[in-house]
Formats: C-alpha cells, structure tokens, sequence
C-alpha cells in the first residue's frame, strides 16, 4: 500500500511517498480503508523528529483516519465489513490502509460524511480526556480554552456548550468569528488583549473554572492568576517552546490543580477506556447531528506537505484532513 513517510527530519518536504507492507490483523483488530486522515500538531513534531511513533505503532504519521472496514479479526465484535468508521490511531495514518484494535473505533452516523469523521478522533478523545475526565467541567462552570480555532479548540468549544458551559477563547482577532459560531461567548484576541483581566471581568472576579492550554511557557503563571478557586488547569501541548515558571503559593492559594497529558503515549488499556467514555458520554451528540466538526481545509494525501505548511502557518480555522484515493 502506498504511505507517507518520513525521509529524515526536516521540513515539509521530508514528507514522502513510498510503498509498505500493510500490517498484518490480529484477532480483536480491524482492517481499514481509509478515505481520510486528520491532521495535527504531533505529526509535524514526528515529522520534525521530535516525537515518534510508540512501540507496536506504524512509524509514518497520522493520528485519526476514517473509512470502512476491510477485514476483521476472528474475535471483533462490535463491527463488520463494510462499516464507516473513524479511529484513534498509534501512528501510521497517512496510508490506504491502517489496522487498529476495535476499542479505539468508532462507528460513523449516516449523518456525517467521512472526510468530516477523519477530523474526530484524536481532537475529541483529547478533550474528553481533558476537560471531561480530568478536569470534571460541569454545567455552569466557566471553560478558558487557549487556541480557540484550531482543531483541539473547536471542539472543546462546542462540546463544552453541549455540557452546559460558559466558553472563553483566546485567538486572533480574524478567527474570533468562528469561535463565536461554535457558541464561545467570551472571545479575546490574544494579540491585544489581557486574557487575565477579560476572564475576571467576564467572571465578576471568579475566574475559569476550567482551563485548556496548548501554549504553555509563560501562559501558565498567567493561567494561574485567570483560574478560578478550586480551578484546574490541563496542559496538553507547549506551543510556546518555552519553559513554564510560576509562583505554587498562587495556585495554592486557589487550591487549583495542573494536570499535563498526551494521549497517544498511553497505553491499549487507557485509551481504550477513554474511547468507551467518549462512546457513551459524548458521541450520542455526533449522531444526533448536535456536534459536527470544523473543517478547515481537504488537501489530497499527495499534498501532506502543503497541509503541514498550511498548519504550521496557523492559517487555519478548525481542522486540516487528508483524502485518499
């Protein structure tokens, strides 16, 4: 099957094309045609050399795909031939075909076509992780979301507003709009503004109760002074490149928390018991047509590099996704 790999790290242009053997299936695995990958930050950390596939995992990018199932293992149970799915990948979505482990599929609603399916399953398997599970938002409290239009944030947006929430973004001033569409309430250009004084003034002096940051660096001291008593801060990335330095006694004074997590690094067993929260809690809003995601931009899988460039660039609004075939 054809792929997109690595040549060596490096720039977009490292992406490329190549001939693989297709993994083999074992029992509780399905086989997928993929008709399209999302993409994300991680791939072009992996492409940089930065952040590579886990054990067991393919060692080309690509996080999530969609598609239909091709073969199943003697022991799957919950999906056929012939299925439309979406699913949580090691690595290795960048390709005509990925197998995975069933536990971290999930069944496509006619509802939803397949190119908008690929842009699912890591950004909301990572903000149920987060914001859900470890942060425990809740109707009624006030969620901060840093990077308010990128993939991760637009959907925490409109999962967030789903859970009864109040949603404040950060973001710059041509991509507020957006945010504002998907139900954010308290938009703040980060460019211009004090997302710590926006936050308190918004909050009558509460603060966030929740706070989803992929800057990291100098946003955390900062993150400290917008949270709320008992607030939870979760760090999922550090775009910043920076390292963080704050003041504990201010977020003891809070009694706040700081949770940081990947998702891709965790084991079978772990994401796959995010997957059933996520099947229980949350998909019931993507068939019901309640939730759908932002697309951004379709690029041909041929033209990985382009959509890299386009992400790197931070052009985008939502997410970028890859078709195949």
């Amino acid at each position: 099957m054809r792929a997109i790999l690595v040549s060596e790290p490096g720039g977009p242009e490292m992406l490329t094309p190549a001939d693989v053997d297709v993994p083999p299936v074992g029992g509780r695995d399905i086989r997928i045609h993929v008709v399209a990958a999302g993409v994300n930050r991680a791939d072009v950390a992996q492409r940089l050399g930065h952040y590579p596939s886990p054990p067991g995992s393919p060692e080309w990018p690509g996080l999530e795909v969609s598609g239909t199932v091709a073969e199943i293992g003697d022991e799957v149970t919950r999906f056929a031939v012939g299925d439309r799915v979406c699913a949580l990948l090691g690595g290795g979505g960048y390709a005509e075909q990925v197998v995975v482990n069933e536990d971290l599929v999930l069944p496509v609603p006619d509802s939803l076509d397949l190119i908008e399916a690929a842009a699912l399953p890591e950004a909301i398997a990572t903000v149920w992780a987060n914001v859900f599970l470890a942060g425990r938002l809740t109707a009624g409290e006030t969620l901060l979301v840093h990077g308010g239009a990128s993939g991760i944030g637009t959907t925490a947006i409109q999962l967030a507003r789903l859970a009864g929430a109040r949603v404040a973004v950060t973001a710059s001033a041509p991509k507020l709009d957006a945010c504002r569409k998907l139900g954010a309430d308290i938009l703040i250009d980060y460019r211009s503004d004090d997302f710590v004084e926006r936050v308190l003034e918004a909050t009558d002096g509460r603060g966030a109760d929740v706070i989803l940051d992929i800057i990291g660096g100098p946003y955390i001291a900062r993150d400290i002074d917008a949270l709320a008593t008992d607030g939870r801060i979760l760090i999922i990335a550090n775009q910043s490149g920076e390292q963080a330095s704050f003041d504990p006694r201010r977020l003891m004074a809070k009694r706040g928390s700081i949770t940081a997590t990947t998702l891709r690094a965790r084991p079978l067993h772990e994401r796959a018991a995010i997957m059933r929260r996520l099947r229980t809690d949350a998909w019931p809003w993507v068939e019901q047509g309640e939730f759908r995601p932002l697309i951004d931009s379709q690029v041909p899988i041929e033209q990985a590099a382009e959509a890299h460039r386009r992400l790197e660039s931070s052009a985008h609004v939502g997410k970028i996704v890859l078709t195949i075939g």
